[in-house]
């Protein structure tokens, strides 16, 4: 006759959630680095762009803002999300509702005080290279309510 125990084995690792939050979320803050520096270089060195802005002064944007301001807006996205995370278990359709409309409305900046047609749509460019990959690598790391618990 055959043995009808249940058969429950402890969780193992293959039962747990596959993605490991910090390491993944961490390659797109690096790949939005490194994308966003991608970008600058061919706009600004290769295509000879003057990225300029008018922001109390002029404001030269070089190599090193580009990335800082990128590894910020980044952290920032993926705390925002860890917070949203630990509060409701709709973490990751109100963060990318969140993300999107702070990525749209931060083109503003660049198309009102960007110095010149080229560099209003190179700085744009920049907004957009950068908040789609923090947008779509962030969201892709969210784990789901039964994942976090």
């Amino acid at each position: 006759m055959q043995n009808k125990t249940a058969q429950h084995t402890p969780t193992s690792a293959a039962s747990a959630p596959r993605r490991v939050p910090g390491r993944s979320r961490l390659a797109v803050v690096g790949v939005a680095a490194l994308a966003a520096l991608a970008d600058w270089a061919i706009l600004a060195p290769l295509a000879g762009l003057t990225l300029e802005a008018r922001q109390g002064g002029t404001q030269h944007i070089g190599a090193i803002a580009v990335v800082v301001s990128t590894v910020f807006v980044a952290f920032a996205g993926w705390g925002l999300l860890s917070i949203l995370e630990r509060r409701t278990p709709r973490a990751c359709n109100i963060w990318t509702v969140v993300a999107t409309i702070v990525c749209v409305t931060s083109l503003g900046s660049p198309l009102t005080n960007g110095i010149g047609i080229g560099a209003k749509l190179g700085l744009a460019s920049l907004h957009l290279v950068v908040g789609t990959i923090v947008i779509l690598g962030l969201r892709r790391t969210a784990l789901t309510a039964a994942e976090r618990c």
